[in-house]
């Protein structure tokens, strides 16, 4: 199947599309002795019944979960423009449905948010233990005295 249908010498003049991308586009061969609309040989292909492209499944823009929920199957969805809260509520729940999202690598999303999950857990844990500390420390440096 072409890639791309043209009109029939293009190559030949400028005004039908020679040097000029813009002006390289299909014309119905109407002559009456056109090899092309004979569907002769060696010519360009003519444009005809079956030569459609397959259809993209429809994308839906996402601003909120209730729209994610509302999603019909076959739909790729695309997040809007929303806070991170909402964006990972919407990643998970979209994972869990299998839905799939375009402008978003859910995976790489989802590994980034475990690993500052981590992060945060770690630092609390290390805040107590500095308070823990300092608590000892004022305690022994009160009976000292």
């Amino acid at each position: 199947m072409p890639s791309k249908f043209i009109r029939r010498n293009w190559t030949k003049a400028s005004r039908l599309g020679k040097g000029r991308k813009n002006k390289q586009v299909w014309r119905a061969p109407k002559g009456r002795h056109s090899k092309t609309r004979k569907k002769r040989k060696g010519y360009p292909i003519k444009v005809m019944i079956g030569f459609k492209k397959t259809t993209k499944p429809k994308s839906v823009m996402i601003h909120n979960i209730k729209q994610l929920e509302n999603m019909k199957k076959g739909e790729i969805a695309i997040i809007g423009k929303i806070g991170m809260k909402k964006r990972i509520e919407l990643i998970k729940k979209a994972k869990e449905k299998g839905i799939i999202i375009q402008n978003l690598n859910v995976n790489k999303m989802l590994k980034k948010i475990q690993k500052k999950e981590e992060k945060a857990k770690a630092q609390k844990k290390e805040n107590k233990t500095e308070k823990k500390e300092s608590k000892t420390e004022k305690e022994s440096g009160e009976k000292g005295k």
